[in-house]
């Protein structure tokens, strides 16, 4: 009589449901950093203050969040690296994943270049940069 299965292919056998069990995890997991990072955008680095463009009232335009928008305030000193601009960075266009969580850790872009103020130094830790960058990704990139 011929046997079915070998020791290997009973492991292997056994083993597929539980791996394919592991692989719903990440999704939980990147449900929660996404979710970390939209706390950390929002809430402790204010993004949307200067990367969102604001009505007459003064309120933020929730149909353009974070797709860029004029800085409407300035130094009182001159400062010649003054950005005007605060860029789009809804979907981080033209930031590869690891270069923009470098830039949140190091304030430095991808040429090690410091950010232009008023941009802020940022200094975050390896787990949030990944949580804000994973937000920000998550976000349409907008026209």
């Amino acid at each position: 009589m011929k046997k079915m299965f070998t020791p290997v292919a009973t492991i292997a056998f056994l083993l597929v449901p539980i791996l394919a069990g592991q692989k719903a995890k990440p999704r939980a997991d990147s449900a929660a950093l996404i979710a970390r990072g939209k706390y950390l955008v929002e809430g402790t680095a204010m993004c949307g203050d200067c990367h969102t463009p604001h009505n007459e009232k003064g309120e933020p335009i929730k149909e353009q969040w974070l797709k860029g928008a004029a800085v409407d305030f300035k130094p009182t000193v001159p400062i010649p690296v003054w950005a005007n601009k605060a860029v789009r960075i809804s979907g981080l266009p033209g930031w590869p994943r690891d270069a923009a969580i470098k830039f949140l850790m190091t304030g430095k872009d991808t040429n090690g270049a410091q950010a232009r103020p008023p941009m802020p130094q940022y200094r975050f830790n390896l787990q949030d940069a990944t949580a804000i960058v994973a937000y920000l990704k998550s976000l349409a990139p907008g026209e």
